[in-house]
């Protein structure tokens, strides 16, 4: 029982306040073995789902607990699938009704519940990618926002070493008021500050280890991120899409709240 029939039938009266206190206080944790203790009440609280970081865990234990928060709020978000496992993950899912989207180029995957009504509330969020090497992290971003019931506008493969390239997607996203843009770059980083230099919008960067050299693994972007000159630029960690896309969408909610 979700907490919104559970909160409908004390209304109607067919559930007792000690029943309610006893239904959420089981809302609010689901143990599945000894494996994971999802917060089911995240959604609710936050305004984030549940997302299951998939690196390191067991085929089998995954598809385990994306059932289980599916089956309690609707839908979940898989990041960091292994390569290796991503289509089986993707059509386990599928083989048990649900609808899948996985990310381009990214082994991230957004899963719901084909009765679940994802409530799209208007916020808007653009997402930014230097090169095509960055769309994977981009669109963890992406598949985060949308979970969260923003909108992405996203453009692909923008970056410095054409600059002009970035002045279009810039232009449509300020005409469509978006709430926060997320900057993906790897290399030296540089685009982030660009960005953040041109707009009076909040910018999350996110540096990617896209890179060799002495800035490998993502050293330089990170760097060059946090050193930037420019102001209203907020930065997350390396190859940190889920946070971005997590924290940008929870700015544009916070602007479309009346």
């Amino acid at each position: 029982m979700d907490l919104h029939t559970i909160l409908d039938r004390f209304a109607n009266g067919s559930l007792s306040l000690s029943d309610v206190e006893k239904e959420i206080s089981i809302h609010a944790i689901e143990k599945i073995g000894d494996i994971a203790k999802l917060d089911v009440g995240r959604e609710m609280r936050k305004g984030m789902p549940e997302i299951i970081f998939a690196e390191n865990k067991e085929y089998k234990d995954v598809i385990k607990i994306a059932l289980a928060a599916i089956r309690r709020n609707g839908q979940t978000v898989v990041s960091r699938i292994r390569k290796t496992e991503l289509s089986r993950v993707a059509n386990a899912l599928k083989k048990n009704g649900l609808v899948v989207e996985v990310g381009r180029k990214s082994t991230t995957l957004l899963a719901s519940d084909k009765s679940f009504g994802r409530k799209m509330i208007g916020a808007k969020v653009g997402i930014i990618a230097a090169g095509t090497s960055d769309i994977g992290v981009a669109e963890e971003a992406r598949l985060v926002a949308k979970a969260m019931g923003c909108e992405a506008m996203v453009s692909y493969d923008v970056g410095i070493a054409g600059m002009h390239r970035l002045f279009p997607a810039l232009k449509e996203m300020m005409a469509q008021n978006v709430g926060a843009i997320v900057v993906v770059a790897g290399m030296e980083g540089a685009l982030a500050s660009v960005v953040t230099s041109m707009v009076d919008t909040p910018v999350v960067g996110v540096p990617t280890s896209i890179g060799y050299g002495f800035g490998a693994n993502g050293i330089a972007a990170l760097a060059s991120m946090l050193q930037s000159c420019t102001l209203g630029l907020a930065v997350v960690n390396i190859d940190n899409g889920v946070g971005a896309g997590a924290y940008a969408a929870s700015v544009a909610k916070r602007i479309t709240r009346k």
